[in-house]
């Protein structure tokens, strides 16, 4: 399957190859671009440096595996006005760290309540409702994340009545594993409430897993005894929860790749959709799709209309809105945006230049095996239609897609800080395509790039992931003397390069 991708790539935009770099500088005409370069530019001065994976990964000995448990309902002020989401119990009752993080804690236990019923005023008692799971995610101002998994069920009593919803606030993205917790969640509340918390504590009080371990949690429950739990952190949990067959059917492929562009300029991107779960579903698959990238800005999949300001702010961000608010997103003083509407496929706004932002030959290549994903499929198990199986062809595409981008990179990674600004022009210039050189002039500004090579520069010696496999395959594919010939100006140089972004 990755063959037939690379085949078709290859077979699309041609045979390319590295070339030499000279010294000489490169024109850039075109208004256009010029414009794409500021606007990039002016946007990293507005946002700032976020934190780096390094200080996220030097707080994990810190962390537990969740940092609070919530049960939220919905209750009413008074007769005649809409239902009103509100936090019934916390676990735990009080935060015992930092000062900051108990402030953190503290304003997020007040916006909480609203992402886990966005759609509150919609709501009536009723008989019978089947349970649902669904997340979100809250985006700290030092860019940090923090995800809440949630189960949506009735209370166990009889007659009408409205929902609550069990939510536990993670800063781990693992929705499988903590899926598997809420079932255990939901298990134990049918037999008696009172057995969840002495439940969750033990999960909280469990050791935090490595990525790929797995942790074995005792805990008693009438009827059965002592049992054990097994919770697994994967590997790679990138691809959990991410259903890109419903971005495809939202979506036509030529719109999907420019919202695709929009985003890897870190423009500002708004979703709307009928329905909860199509934002939901739609916004996590467009992030997925980014890898080896991470989207480093506000990212709300569903965004209560409480918070609908958010919208107006000058920096980046992706929003999932429900079409009934776009009558009021039209009367808010908008910056440059681009509002998706998945129902319908189509933009209500846009900058106009979208289909012109990634090089050509590239976008059609992509486009045209994006076609055939679902006769890839085959190659992957026995039935195509499974979702893992669609699911792997998607992320293979785009990691190729991402390879011819950037997939030299490993050439100029390490080294002393000399020279950067030139060791940089020399990443870009590496490449012999002029459109990806243009399109690598304005990306390597945004601050995706930034983390790209930051997060690589910290573990340069510990495991490689998908892209790193692939970028390696596709060096050692090169024809002898181009390597060669790469290698050599690099020794040139008398150091290997290093571009890490400019501080």
């Amino acid at each position: 399957m990755v063959q037939k991708i690379n085949g078709i790539f290859e077979a699309r935009r041609g045979k390319k190859k590295m070339k030499r770099v000279s010294q000489s500088t490169e024109s850039s005409s075109g208004r256009a671009h010029s414009q794409r370069l500021v606007s990039v530019q002016s946007m990293l001065r507005q946002t700032g440096r976020y934190r780096t994976l390094e200080r996220d990964l030097m707080e994990l000995h810190e962390r537990k595996l969740f940092e609070y448990f919530l049960v939220v309902a919905l209750h009413k002020t008074k007769a005649g006005v809409p239902y009103l989401p509100e936090v019934t119990q916390q676990f735990p009752l009080k935060f015992e760290r930092s000062f900051k993080f108990m402030r953190e804690a503290e304003d997020q236990l007040k916006v909480i309540p609203q992402f886990c019923f966005p759609d509150a005023k919609d709501w009536a008692p009723v008989d019978n409702f089947p349970s649902e799971t669904f997340s979100f995610v809250l985006t700290g101002e030092d860019g940090s994340r923090r995800f809440g998994y949630c189960r949506r069920l009735l209370p166990s009593s009889k007659g009408r009545r409205l929902p609550e919803v069990y939510c536990i606030v993670s800063r781990l993205g693992c929705f499988d594993m903590f899926s598997k917790i809420l079932d255990e969640v939901e298990k134990r509340r049918a037999i008696s409430p009172a057995l969840v918390q002495p439940f969750i504590r033990g999960i909280m009080e469990a050791p935090f897993p490595a990525p790929g371990r797995t942790i074995s949690i005792k805990n008693f429950l009438p009827g059965s005894g002592t049992e054990v739990i097994e919770l697994c952190r994967p590997s790679d949990s990138r691809l959990e929860h991410v259903d890109f067959e419903c971005l495809f059917s939202s979506l036509s492929l030529r719109l999907l790749l420019r919202v695709i562009a929009s985003l890897l300029l870190e423009r500002r991107v708004i979703f709307t959709a009928d329905k909860l779960s199509t934002l939901s579903k739609c916004c996590h698959a467009m992030v997925a799709l980014l890898y080896p990238f991470t989207w480093q800005h506000t990212y709300i999949p569903v965004l209560p209309p409480s918070m609908m300001d958010i919208v107006c702010t000058p920096t980046p961000f992706i929003v999932g809105l429900l079409s009934s608010s776009l009558g009021r997103l039209k009367e808010l003083p908008l910056e440059e945006v681009l509002v998706v509407d998945l129902g319908n496929s189509r933009f209500l706004r846009q900058m106009d230049d979208e289909d012109s932002i990634l090089p050509h030959k590239l976008q059609a290549a992509l486009e045209h095996v994006l076609e055939r994903r679902k006769e890839l499929a085959c190659d992957v198990a026995d039935n195509p239609s499974e979702p893992s199986s669609l699911s792997s062809v998607v992320s293979e595409v785009f990691v190729r897609f991402f390879v011819e981008i950037v997939g030299h990179y490993s050439l100029f990674m390490g080294g002393s800080d000399r020279d950067e600004e030139s060791s940089r022009e020399a990443f870009r210039k590496a490449v012999s395509s002029k459109s990806l050189r243009r399109f690598l002039e304005v990306f390597m500004e945004t601050q995706m790039f930034a983390g790209f090579v930051q997060e690589r520069e910290f573990r340069r010696q510990g495991l490689k992931g998908l892209f790193e496999m692939r970028a390696q395959d596709y060096l050692d594919s090169l024809p002898g003397s181009e390597n060669r010939g790469v290698n050599k100006f690099l020794k040139g140089l008398g150091h290997k390069m290093k571009f890490l972004s400019k501080k």
